[in-house]
């Protein structure tokens, strides 16, 4: 994927004002004119190039969990146009992808590595507007001073997709080192999706052997090109039993789609000691409905006997029902490292780009993929 070259910026006139794709309630994303944003001693002004639709995003959107207005968009790269008064390690013109969470690495949740629990990390540090919510579904955006150890520059050999992909693959990675698994262990990848191939691909290049679920044949594919030795269908009567066939010990699945259903397939697959880490359930306040006897659903825990999750597996069987969300701070090099090296070529997972004028039919892609799309950006260059 090939990109505009970005004009001189030291003859760059910033605006007054810039397209944005607002958020103004549950599905409704507009193109609206809105003030570039102003920014203070040692901030950022960034002239967005490409931001990735994310999922986290996708929900905020079609759920309407947040009050509007706002402008989303996290996974953000560009150039630098403005720098505010202070010193300052960057320059006006470098190429660099943000990163809109940093936590303040003191409190108790930092000392505890739970860096996305900590309340610095919850602020949103990246705005083109209103409530800061990542901005990145516009032409600028401010990046305030508390993130900015979370900049990241790109090299000139890559592009600003690249960039833009630091901070999944950030998460990723946390969530690669939450199961602490070692090599010649086996894992099971439940989706791949983007998320879930970058899963596959990391923790192959751990060492670790990699199986690989989904409901698109065209996604079984790419699976076993990026490194599952095997791959099945998820709706596959038999899957058990070919999953036990193509390895009968599984020390670890992953959960890369939103599916109660995966989870309790995974508890039933993993081997004692075994591990599940949830990473798609990150709707906040969806409870899950799980099957009583009497085929009826419920959200009650009032009934402990009836839940199909038999509990003696995290206890007698010591297996391991772990979550993991947002990224990792303390990674970012070594994230960078692994893409702008290319050992993790991101490239070919971006299938589709939109102008930002149609970011609303880049969400809906995104939240319903066809066959032959994986990652969805905006383009706003």
């Amino acid at each position: 994927m090939s990109f505009p070259p970005v004009k001189s910026v030291k003859s760059v006139v910033i605006p007054a004002t810039m397209r944005a794709v607002v958020y103004r309630g549950a599905n409704d994303l507009r193109l609206e004119t809105v003030p570039v944003p102003a920014i203070q001693r040692g901030e950022l002004l960034v002239k967005v190039a490409v931001c990735g639709v994310c999922p986290t995003d996708i929900k905020k959107i079609q759920h309407g969990d947040l009050p509007p207005p706002r402008i989303f968009g996290h996974e953000t790269a560009g150039v630098i146009v403005k720098i505010g008064p202070g010193p300052s390690k960057f320059r006006v013109g470098d190429r660099v992808a943000l990163h809109h969470h940093v936590p303040c690495l003191k409190c108790h949740y930092c000392r505890h590595h739970a860096f996305a629990q900590c309340p610095q990390y919850k602020r949103t540090g990246i705005t083109a507007g209103f409530e800061p919510a990542g901005g990145g579904y516009a032409e600028y955006v401010r990046v305030m001073r508390f993130v900015l150890p979370g900049v990241v520059k790109i090299p000139a050999r890559n592009t600003f997709a690249e960039g833009a992909m630091i901070e999944p693959v950030n998460t990723v990675l946390k969530g690669v080192n939450r199961l602490g698994l070692q090599p010649g262990d086996t894992a099971l990848v439940i989706g791949q999706g983007p998320i879930g191939l970058m899963f596959t691909k990391i923790l192959r290049l751990r060492g670790i052997t990699v199986l690989a679920t989904d409901l698109m044949d065209s996604r079984l594919k790419l699976g076993r090109q990026w490194g599952a030795t095997a791959a099945f269908r998820a709706d596959a009567p038999n899957l058990a039993q070919k999953l036990q066939k193509a390895a009968p010990c599984l020390d670890a699945a992953i959960i890369a789609v939103p599916s109660q259903a995966a989870v309790l397939q995974a508890m039933d697959l993993v081997r004692g000691s075994g591990k599940i880490l949830l990473f798609a359930h990150t709707h906040r306040n969806a409870q899950s409905l799980l099957p009583l006897a009497s085929g009826k659903l419920t959200n009650s825990l009032t009934q402990p006997s009836q839940l199909p999750l038999d509990l003696s597996a995290i206890c007698a069987l010591e297996k391991d029902l772990l979550g993991s969300y947002s990224s990792d701070f303390t990674l970012q090099d070594e994230v960078a490292r692994l893409i702008f090296s290319r050992k993790l070529d991101i490239r070919p997972l971006i299938t589709h780009q939109f102008p930002l004028a149609e970011t609303a039919a880049a969400v809906a892609l995104a939240s319903a993929p066809a066959a032959n799309s994986l990652k969805v950006v905006v383009i706003s260059l």
